[in-house]
């Protein structure tokens, strides 16, 4: 009788935590910032167009669009959320906040593609006061901001090399290519980390230090905690970085 209580209570639940998934997975701007993400594939793309031989280049463009085709990434990433978070009432209900929806608008216009073109070449230095670098310093330190980027960044330069690979079998043996993916993940992580508190001043800039402070006591929470270690997992699943593009469902 108590197993089929049990079964029962996860039987009428679930269906109410996968509708507060899929609100959550909305309202803090997946869908939106996995757009952003194309943009930025779409830009990097062109890049490669005179640099790459031309049939290397058409498998770069199959290969990057089969790999991060849009309903694909939302899927991967959506399934690792949901199988990550237990819960994601409380965060849903943060983000459905004012602040909550401030922050998810300031984090959606900086990724944009406009915004990325502005400040190719650097960010603006934030001048700020001690209390509010202090309150940064705490966000900085509750964000995934360094292993998302990494991730983020690995995903698209990534996109050249698997295509080489596919054309030219066994140019990289797998210990071989998982140690540089490792070791470029790891600078890339310590380079995000050198400009992370000047990156995070300047992303909330119009958040006062109240609603800063608010944010950085929902980061360091235990809710704000499980939110975002399953957002980094999404992410990781949602770009796939390092896995074949022939094994991606």
């Amino acid at each position: 009788m108590r197993r089929l209580f049990l079964l029962l209570m996860m039987i009428c639940t679930t269906p109410v935590w996968a509708d507060s998934l899929d609100q959550l997975y909305k309202v803090a701007g997946w869908p939106e910032q996995r757009a952003h993400f194309t943009d930025a594939l779409d830009a990097a793309q062109q890049r490669y167009r005179n640099s790459l031989p031309p049939a290397v280049y058409q498998a770069l463009v199959n290969n990057s669009n089969q790999r991060f085709q849009a309903q694909a990434v939302d899927k991967r990433a959506e399934a690792q959320l949901r199988a990550n978070l237990s819960d994601p009432a409380p965060a849903l209900a943060f983000f459905q906040s004012p602040l909550g929806r401030k922050i998810v608008a300031a984090e959606l216009l900086a990724t944009r593609r406009d915004q990325l073109a502005k400040n190719a070449k650097g960010l603006p230095k934030v001048q700020a006061s001690d209390n509010r670098l202090l309150i940064i310093g705490h966000l900085a330190q509750a964000l995934p901001a360094r292993e998302a980027g990494a991730e983020v960044s690995l995903a698209i330069a990534g996109v050249a090399a698997d295509s080489l690979s596919q054309m030219i079998p066994g140019l990289l043996g797998g210990g071989q290519a998982q140690g540089l993916l490792d070791g470029q993940r790891q600078r890339l992580m310590e380079q995000i980390g050198s400009e992370l508190n000047n990156t995070l001043l300047y992303v909330y800039r119009d958040l006062s230090d109240a609603e800063l402070e608010e944010f950085a006591t929902f980061a360091e929470s235990a809710e704000g905690k499980a939110y975002y270690k399953a957002a980094l997992a999404a992410i990781r699943a949602g770009l796939a970085v390092g896995q074949e593009t022939s094994q991606l469902k």
